[in-house]
């Protein structure tokens, strides 16, 4: 059986990591990023939900805390496709019709 997800569920994976992982390990931005490797603004850009969350960092987040990358990148890519599904209505494309047989 398939489960279909309501767009409410579809929040980006910083602030989600943040609230449930970065703070409750007692970590600021800063040392959080230092132990992942990465530069504070990169780290603090994807938090606050300003840049996508790459495979790359989600594997560091795998690395450190144990939390599985795929599933991060699942959080990013339902996030993206639920924020592309709120601008398609705006496009303005028709339908290709089939190949002629």
């Amino acid at each position: 059986m398939r489960v279909k997800l309501h767009e409410s569920f579809a929040i980006h994976p910083g602030p989600w990591l943040r609230d449930q992982v970065i703070k409750p390990y007692g970590m600021t931005v800063t040392s959080a990023a230092d132990h992942l490797q990465v530069t504070r603004s990169a780290l603090n850009r994807v938090m606050n939900g300003n840049a996508r969350l790459t495979p790359l960092m989600a594997m560091r987040f795998e690395k450190a805390f144990g939390i599985s990358a795929a599933t991060l990148i699942r959080m990013q890519l339902w996030h993206d496709l639920t924020q592309a599904k709120l601008k398609a209505s705006s496009l303005s494309i028709s339908r290709v019709p089939p190949p002629a047989k």
